[in-house]
């Protein structure tokens, strides 16, 4: 028996919504942008095979892969007879240091997959603990705004309180979110650092305000209010010259039209909104030719992946499975 899972690469913060708010990707041009993990029988013990595109970023010691941590994990969750060897692959189909959720879309398709293999012993809300927990050995803290989306599909609002990790935002199903990744990586370590010990109280104020009002016009569905609240007051203003071409990517892509633009997750990737697709692609142009630092450098127009993580074909048909 093996299980195959893929789970979505996704935007954290949203701009908006600085570790509170986050979304999973389906390029329209692609099946895969997002990691694979397949869990298999093994006589004995754990073992771990890496291939994909970015398998050469990952660590070389299967030991210190996150996803052999999370097998690890997960065993000894599990009643000791049930433990059993288990064959790991991975196929790493998202840089590393990227703003897409490499980490999270590992773990959150490793957990999964190990979930299935042993026929669900654990719950929604159990997983997505464990998830968030790992992602934090990643970015040196707790944070669910990556693993929830790629987990649940959707755009998630982090609520950690009366024992809820996150609930769905409404999307708006007109809009193209333009993705662009230039090449290089940046760790998450180094741009949180960048970021100051206290704000301004103003900033505070602010902050809660676009938030709140993002999340208002999402469910009355009022894009306008949405893209004008759609605001980043908490991080760009600190990593956005620490990202090479963004500012003048951002006010290239407002004269294009598009309606907003800003990091994705800590970056480098960056993503750009609209409702018309001929605008889309001439965003897509743009960001290839001007943005893209080198070869490693790619960009899609994507949309709100609302399945999340699932189980796909191990022949890799497609990814457009029912989610678990």
């Amino acid at each position: 028996m093996s299980v195959t899972v893929y789970a979505p690469a996704s935007i954290g913060n949203v701009g908006v919504g600085f570790d509170l708010l986050g979304a999973a990707l389906a390029p329209i041009d692609t099946d895969f942008l997002g990691d694979r993990v397949t869990v298999s029988t093994a006589s004995d013990g754990l073992h771990l095979h890496c291939c994909g595109r970015w398998q050469h970023k990952l660590p070389g010691q299967a030991a210190d892969n996150i996803v052999m941590q999370c097998a690890e994990h997960f065993l000894l969750q599990l009643p000791a007879d049930r433990r059993t060897g288990l064959y790991l692959e991975l196929e790493k189909n998202l840089p590393v240091g990227s703003g897409l959720g490499s980490s999270a879309s590992s773990v959150v398709a490793a957990f999964v997959a190990l979930n299935e293999f042993f026929a669900r012993p654990f719950d929604q809300n159990r997983l997505l603990m464990m998830m968030g927990e790992f992602e934090g050995k990643v970015s040196g803290s707790v944070h669910f705004d990556n693993v929830a989306p790629g987990f649940l599909g959707g755009i998630q609002l982090m609520l950690q309180a009366a024992g809820r990790v996150c609930e769905p935002v409404p999307a708006f199903d007109n809009w193209y979110w333009v993705i662009a990744y230039p090449g290089i990586s940046l760790s998450t370590a180094h741009m949180r650092s960048l970021l100051p010990a206290q704000y301004d109280r103003s900033i505070a104020i602010d902050y809660g305000r676009y938030l709140s009002a993002f999340i208002h016009a999402s469910y009355r569905q009022d894009q306008a209010l949405a893209v004008a609240v759609l605001k980043d007051v908490m991080a760009e203003p600190y990593r956005s010259s620490s990202i090479p071409g963004y500012i003048e990517a951002r006010k290239a892509l407002a004269e294009l039209g598009m309606l907003a633009s800003g990091i994705s997750g800590s970056g480098p990737t960056m993503f750009s909104i609209t409702d018309d697709l001929q605008l889309a692609k001439q965003a897509l142009l743009w960001l290839t030719d001007n943005f893209l630092i080198n070869s490693d450098g790619f960009a899609h127009i994507c949309k709100i992946d609302k399945a999340g993580a699932r189980r796909v074909n191990n022949d890799k048909e497609n990814n457009k499975n029912a989610a678990v």
